[in-house]
């Protein structure tokens, strides 16, 4: 991954405000527990919804049931946005990460990012590697996993309101 170009958008930041830096965004995205993300359906509408992610090789990675309404979207258009955050007014770092889904299907990059899973929560998310997906143990039903390398992050800090661009 090459480093990005960081800009601070001024028109709508505090005048004292500083760019956040693309090692401060990059461990919110290694830290959040949650992301959301939006597809866009077949009839241009979006859908959003909650899901767990991974930050790993200068990507994010998430999965999906193959009969899901976004990996339905997925076949038709890869654009996606990944964002995570707070609710908080007055402190905080939200960030949107722009990209293109790409499948993971490899067994030895799939292995290594169930290690990734299984270490970053409470040990509730574990996947067996089996035919190039995801599967629960136990379960025949595959999850299919998605890696998006950022095309455009945005980071936007509160309490001294920043607008923060990492192109990449």
């Amino acid at each position: 991954m090459t480093t990005p170009v960081t800009t601070l958008d001024q028109r709508f930041s505090d005048p004292a405000a500083a760019a956040t830096s693309w090692d401060a965004t990059r461990q919110a995205l290694e830290s959040a527990e949650l992301f959301w993300v939006c597809t866009v359906r077949a009839d241009g509408r979006p859908h959003v919804t909650p899901l767990v992610a991974v930050w790993a090789d200068g990507a994010l990675y998430f999965c999906t049931g193959e009969a899901e309404q976004k990996a339905l979207n997925l076949n038709a258009n890869p654009h996606v946005i990944l964002t995570t955050g707070c609710n908080s007014w007055e402190q905080g770092l939200d960030v949107m990460v722009e990209g293109d889904a790409v499948r993971v299907s490899d067994d030895d990059t799939l292995k290594r990012l169930a290690g990734a899973w299984a270490t970053k929560w409470d040990g509730r998310w574990h996947y067996e590697v089996r035919d190039g997906s995801f599967r629960h143990p136990g379960s025949d039903e595959a999850a299919l996993v998605f890696a998006v390398a950022p095309a455009k992050v945005l980071a936007f800090a509160k309490g001294t309101f920043s607008h923060t661009r990492h192109r990449f």
